[in-house]
């Protein structure tokens, strides 16, 4: 099992992955850090895309972090998947067409839940590159993102839909808002004055 918070890097910085558990001290301002960091040469529109759905309570941690955030109103993103509006495997594909109808070559963040092994719930992983959702219940839908991020709900291999729809709520909130304040947080820093000379 690897330790709370660890980073990795397979090939250069642009290849960095953070992996850490939720009660890692501090999560939210260092996925701030490091998302940042990911980010800090983006000039596109920044597209936030939560992907998920409230049906099932594993499945709603991208719902989720894109309300908190819608909530606070923050400045320089474009939000899509909130509880209001999700967006699943249903609409995915259309939503995909909007984002880039409505914005030149956007950059998209993306956000969605996964399962994985027993001793990896509760872990929230930033990598750069796109993720493939639905992929953890056998789902075959587009690959999304430019940057992700994933936590880990529940465990993987068996009956997957049954495993989303009997994953705690409290802990798929708790993740959530771990994310979205991060998302918030890395916003605040790019509209901060830089004080460096």
């Amino acid at each position: 099992m690897e330790t709370p918070f660890t980073e990795s890097s397979n090939s250069g910085e642009n290849n960095k992955q953070l992996f850490f558990h939720k009660g890692t001290p501090l999560s939210s301002i260092k996925l701030a850090r490091e998302l940042s960091a990911l980010l800090e040469n983006n000039k596109k529109t920044l597209v936030l895309l939560c992907i998920g759905t409230d049906r099932a309570t594993g499945d709603a941690l991208g719902p989720l972090v894109g309300s908190y955030l819608n909530k606070l109103n923050p400045k320089g993103i474009e939000i899509y998947g909130t509880l209001e509006n999700p967006v699943h495997a249903l609409n995915l594909k259309s939503t995909l067409e909007q984002i880039n109808s409505t914005h030149k070559k956007p950059f998209i963040l993306a956000v969605d839940a996964a399962l994985g092994n027993k001793e990896y719930i509760g872990y929230i992983k930033l990598s750069p590159g796109s993720i493939k959702p639905g992929e953890s219940v056998s789902k075959v839908l587009p690959a999304v993102g430019d940057v992700h991020i994933t936590a880990i709900v529940n465990v993987k291999g068996f009956m997957e839909p049954q495993v989303l729809q009997s994953t705690p709520l409290s802990l798929v909130m708790e993740l959530s808002r771990i994310i979205s304040r991060g998302i918030f947080l890395t916003l605040m820093r790019s509209k901060a004055p830089n004080t460096h000379t």
